[in-house]
């Protein structure tokens, strides 16, 4: 059972409208429905916010300010996931967008609508918007450092020292930010689309000055996630204030604009890649600096450098970051935070090795494959790097690629081939599943883990079935609430791996049970469940966190991947279309081979739309979002996507766990934008290091080659 690509268990409810998000959840019945007003600047004070208008307002039953909020917990310094986020608590705007005020109405449009009369004066303070405007600089954070860098770098024969950037990014599901909260009887309910529920109940706890045990979240059912629902944001929190006011449950839903500045972001970055190497191409100085946004409130330092410590040999490295804290929203994590701004601009940099040392680009990236991790000494267990290249570039048909680049083309179309390598950390986080079964012949697999979408039900339900020998259609997946079992949520593409551990771990443990109870030569776990336990049995199953595992001490853990893409681009207006893409990936056993390429064909397309489309542009005067919505964010469509293809190489990592598993979820998503920037170079001759490649940044270089 475990490997086959079998369908979504709750795949036929999710289309027969069965299955109800967050904000479609009626547990509570009719909700009350909350609007958020948010600052008109970027950094000041409220001078005075008159709400008479809105209060009387046909259906308003509510309306907060600062002025009338109730006592929330203290926002910590640095917040982290885990910390109180208090809302309306004082005249201060750090942010444009920041929540001025809420109303609460009996309907959507009611409280829309009253929140546009409600008149704010602010008094305006100086700013500071524009990251691009600060090169480098910083405090510097997060150094790793071997060997002699500054050395062997100025020794080397051959180098390369190039900056890049990358922009702003949001990564907004198909379903917006939203919660449903119910106060009754003492007992809070927040039915809120969420990744991570027990660090998001801690926060709530702290922000709402309540026991931890009054409060229950409720996530059965996400519509994507992508870093957008790790963090505690405004919609938690307001609707829980209202609904402890009014005594009502209360419904807040952001709009698409309203994410952009209501939701966090991944930084911009801008990166000094430093490469050294002798004449046949091994690499004897590594280094990547990058600068990253952040804000005076904030925990996340987006780990753009952090991406070539165990990708690639080298006997001298230097990699660090620093940062600027600006006045724009806080940064989060964003589906690949690091790999994805991070492999994009470091592959490019490879690339530009390679051709400086008339090298082909596949066989530079060979040439320093290691076994070793070159940073911390230890095995780099389940490396595959290298196969995923080899397999890559045969099936893709590498040898024949445009070797001087703007040498090939098709009519007006130049043709360009290009490749980059995928690295990413596989984490390992405590996690608990509770599986239990019932003398009636059903199995139920317990979590508060969340499925965003990506087939955790079903991946669950497979390994309960496998393990007790059962049929799948036996076995009912029940995930998302706080009150089940403590796991590590779904985040850092380690939530499949971690909960299948403990599955198993939990499916052994009633078998043992059962074993006990009955001995082993029994046929039907069923009859000897209702034979032996009338009331069925259950048991925890426990995946312990790396720092407490032992294989996490003795090999570095990450998967691999290598992705080639063939790219046309107009010879008169610079207009760039993927022609075709191949992905090969190595991360350990496969638990469904459909979800899995479907989550690796995701990130794939989200690496194309790094390289080529996606860019947030902050006003430099006034601190909103220019392209704040998904009119004018562009992603790619139907037509910007060809036929696409990712091959995952078989393999079981020993090392991993027992089951030879490992997350994948963003792994597509890492150095695809990298194969795509060298691709358009290969086609064109033009290397764009500011990131997404761009009409302007590309035609112009087109232009001067003539």
């Amino acid at each position: 059972m475990i490997g086959d690509g079998i369908n979504r268990t709750e795949g036929p409810r999710k289309v027969a409208g069965q299955v109800p998000y967050s904000a479609e959840r009626r547990d509570a019945g009719d909700p009350l429905h909350g609007f958020v007003r948010g600052a008109a600047i970027g950094s000041g004070r409220i001078t005075e916010i008159d709400t008479t208008a809105a209060e009387a307002a046909p259906g308003v039953r509510l309306v907060l300010t600062h002025r009338n909020a109730p006592p929330q917990g203290d926002l910590a310094d640095l917040g982290g996931l885990h910390d109180a986020k208090p809302e309306l608590v004082d005249d201060r705007i750090v942010r444009y967008g920041q929540p001025v005020a809420l109303v609460v109405a009996d309907s959507f449009e009611q409280a829309r609508a009253a929140a546009m009369l409600i008149e704010v004066s602010y008094d305006r303070e100086p700013a500071d918007f524009d990251f691009f405007a600060h090169a480098g600089g910083g405090e510097v954070q997060d150094v790793s450092a071997v060997g002699d860098f500054e050395q062997a770098f100025a020794e080397a024969p051959v180098s390369i020292d190039a900056t890049y950037t990358t922009p702003y990014h949001f990564g907004h599901p198909m379903e917006p930010n939203a919660a449903i909260a119910d106060w009754r009887d003492g007992h809070l309910t927040v039915y809120l689309t969420a990744q991570m529920l027990n660090q998001l109940l801690d926060g709530l706890a702290l922000t709402l000055m309540l026991d931890k045990a009054d409060i229950t979240i409720d996530s059965a059912y996400v519509g994507g996630g992508f870093g957008s629902k790790i963090g505690l944001h405004c919609e938690a929190v307001l609707a829980s204030l209202a609904t402890r006011i009014l005594e009502r449950p209360v419904k807040l839903a952001m709009t698409r604009r309203q994410m952009f500045s209501l939701v966090g972001h991944r930084a911009a970055s801008q990166s000094r890649i430093r490469l050294g190497a002798t004449a046949d191409g091994r690499l004897t100085a590594l280094g990547h600096d990058a600068h990253v946004q952040t804000t005076i409130r904030d925990d996340w330092r987006e780990p753009v450098a952090n991406v070539a410590r165990a990708l690639y040999a080298a006997p001298n490295r230097l990699t660090r970051r620093s940062h600027v804290e600006l006045d724009v929203g806080a940064p989060e994590p964003v589906r690949g935070p690091g790999e994805l701004p991070g492999l994009m601009v470091f592959e490019s940099a490879v690339d530009e090795l390679a051709e400086k040392l008339g090298m082909d680009p596949v066989e530079l990236r060979l040439r320093n494959d290691t076994q070793i991790d070159p940073e911390k000494n230890r095995p780099l267990n389940g490396r595959r790097l290298a196969d995923c290249l080899r397999e890559g570039a045969e099936r893709f048909g590498w040898d024949d690629r445009p070797i001087v680049p703007a040498s090939r083309r098709d009519g007006d179309w130049l043709i360009g081939y290009g490749v980059a390598s995928s690295i990413r950390s596989h984490w390992q986080m405590a996690t608990d599943v509770r599986v239990r079964i019932d003398p009636a012949g059903l199995v139920t697999v317990q979590s508060d883990m969340t499925d965003l979408g990506t087939g955790t039900y079903t991946i669950m339900a497979q390994v309960a079935a496998s393990a007790l020998n059962v049929p799948v259609e036996q076995v009912q997946v029940e995930l998302g609430r706080t009150d089940h079992p403590k796991g590590w949520g779904s985040g850092g593409s380690w939530g499949s791996g971690n909960m299948s551990v403990a599955t198993d771990r939990a499916c052994s443990a009633v078998r043992e049970k059962v074993f006990a109870a009955a001995g082993k030569g029994f046929n039907d776990i069923f009859a000897e469940v209702r034979r032996h336990f009338p009331n069925g049995v259950e048991a925890i199953g426990h995946t312990i966190g790396a720092n407490d595992d032992p294989n996490y001490k003795a090999y570095s853990q990450f998967t691999y991947g290598a992705s080639f893409a063939e790219v046309g681009v107009d010879a008169y207006t610079g207009e760039v279309r993927l022609r075709r893409m191949l992905g090969v990936f190595s991360f350990g056993r496969v638990l469904n081979a459909k979800t899995a390429r479907s989550q690796l064909l995701g990130g794939m397309i989200w690496g194309v739309s790094a390289a080529l489309h996606e860019g947030g542009d902050v006003d430099p005067r006034y601190g909103h979002w220019v392209n704040g919505d998904l009119a004018e964010y562009l992603i790619p469509t139907h037509a910007d996507i060809p036929a696409i293809d990712a091959i995952v190489l078989d393999d079981f990592d020993e090392h991993a766990n027992h089951m030879g598993v490992k997350g994948i979820g963003e792994l597509g998503a890492g150095g695809t934008g990298g194969s795509v920037a060298n691709a358009v170079y290969n086609a064109t001759g033009v290397r764009v290091r500011d990131f997404p490649i761009t009409l302007g940044r590309l035609l112009p270089g087109l232009i001067a080659r003539g």
